[in-house]
C-alpha cells in the first residue's frame, strides 16, 4: 500500500488537494474572461477612445506655449537671461514633441477603431476556437 505524499509540515495530501494544485484556474479564468470580451464588446464614447491622445496633445499645447513665453523673455533684456535661454528651447522641444506625438496618436486610433470593425467577426470566431 502506497503512502500519500507528505506536505513540509508533515501533514498527508488527500488526492483531491493534488488535483488543485495541478490545475491551472487561473489560465482558464484569464482565457475566458479574453473571450467573453470579445463577445460583449460594449460601445465606447469618444471621449474613452480619444482621451489619453488629446490630454498629450493639450499639455505639449501648454508646455510648448510655456517655452515660447520663456524664449520671448530671453530677448527682452532681464536679470537671468542665462537661464531663459537655456530652459525656453527646452520647453519649446519638449512641447513640440507631446505636441506632434498627440497629433500621429489620433489618426493612429482612427485606423485600429476602422480596423477593428472590420474585422470583428472574424476576430471572434479565431479567439472563440483558439482560446478554448
Amino acid at each position: 500500500m502506497e503512502n500519500p505524499p507528505k506536505s513540509p509540515n508533515g501533514s498527508e495530501k488527500s488526492p483531491q488537494s493534488k488535483e488543485l494544485l495541478t490545475s491551472n484556474t487561473a489560465s482558464t479564468l484569464c482565457i475566458s474572461s479574453r473571450s467573453e470580451s470579445v463577445w460583449t464588446s460594449a460601445s465606447r464614447s469618444k471621449w474613452d477612445i480619444y482621451h489619453k491622445p488629446v490630454i498629450v496633445v493639450s499639455v505639449g499645447a501648454a508646455v510648448f506655449l510655456f517655452g515660447t513665453v520663456i524664449t520671448s523673455l530671453s530677448c527682452i533684456q532681464i536679470k537671468n537671461n542665462n537661464v531663459y535661454k537655456m530652459c525656453g528651447p527646452a520647453f519649446l522641444s519638449m512641447g513640440l514633441m507631446l505636441l506632434v506625438c498627440g497629433l500621429v496618436w489620433i489618426p493612429i486610433i482612427r485606423k485600429k477603431q476602422k480596423q477593428r470593425q472590420k474585422s470583428q467577426f472574424l476576430q471572434s470566431l479565431k479567439s472563440f476556437f483558439f482560446n478554448r
